[in-house]
């Protein structure tokens, strides 16, 4: 394992259609990870979208560097899992942060989540929007109910010991996500829940660190009636099978 100054932080960033929100997202990172002074990477995993998102890329490589700007475009949308699996494949870091493309999780929080994890040598730090000072910005009710519903019903049923389990902002070492994507089985909304309820089973420690979420700037929100009735039948199958 790295040494305490050796880390380095690979961040998986998943874009569809992303193109206003990656440039501001980029350099947020860059800045945040300049002045905590961490050795980070940013990897780009583009689902062929047609909005140009790849050639916003291509720009901001230029400008930061392709050693910290990795691209690693696909074809076309094949789910969030298979993004972190490929974006992992290139990740040369030990530590590996997934987060979204579009704002709505802000790079500020990342050197807290890095504290976290060396104060408790955690194997994943996961950003809780249900705990401390977290909470959500700009959503409406209907959405904070089906957030919070979603979350009640997994702490009922698979007692996962953890706050917020639909969350997609977290650190993991890069073993422990690599062995828990081995594991995962879940697409879509359902997966970030299951890698926190493997992670119970298989022992792995979390700490929490609160965070402000805020609801995407520009673009399309990607949680529609499908990907509810995903989540229902998802967290019926884990409960079945853990």
């Amino acid at each position: 394992m790295a040494a305490g100054g050796a880390d380095k932080f690979s961040v998986l960033l998943p874009t569809y259609n992303e193109r206003e929100n990656l440039p501001l997202i980029v350099w947020l990172l860059v800045r945040t990870f300049r002045d905590s002074g961490n050795n980070f990477e940013i990897i780009i995993i583009d689902d062929g979208s047609p909005d140009g998102t790849q050639e916003v890329a291509e720009q901001l490589q230029k400008i930061y560097g392709s050693d910290k700007i990795l691209l690693r475009p696909r074809p076309r949308k094949l789910g969030l899992g298979t993004a972190y699996i490929h974006g992992m494949k290139h990740a040369t870091g030990n530590f590996i942060v997934i987060m979204d493309a579009d704002l709505s999780h802000h790079p500020k929080f990342i050197p807290e989540f890095i504290r976290k994890q060396k104060e408790g040598n955690f194997d994943i730090v996961s950003g809780t929007r249900y705990k401390g000072n977290g909470g959500v910005y700009g959503w409406d009710l209907k959405r904070k109910l089906i957030s919070r519903g979603a979350n009640f019903l997994t702490q009922v049923l698979l007692r996962p010991g953890a706050s917020d389990l639909t969350g997609s902002f977290r650190l993991y070492r890069k073993e422990v996500l690599q062995k828990l994507m081995e594991k995962c089985v879940s697409k879509g909304y359902v997966f970030q829940m299951e890698m926190i309820v493997r992670a119970r089973q298989l022992g792995y420690t979390i700490g929490e660190v609160p965070i402000s979420f805020v609801d995407r700037v520009y673009g399309e929100s990607k949680l529609g009636g499908n990907e509810i009735v995903s989540f229902l039948k998802g967290l019926l199958t884990l409960f079945a099978t853990t």
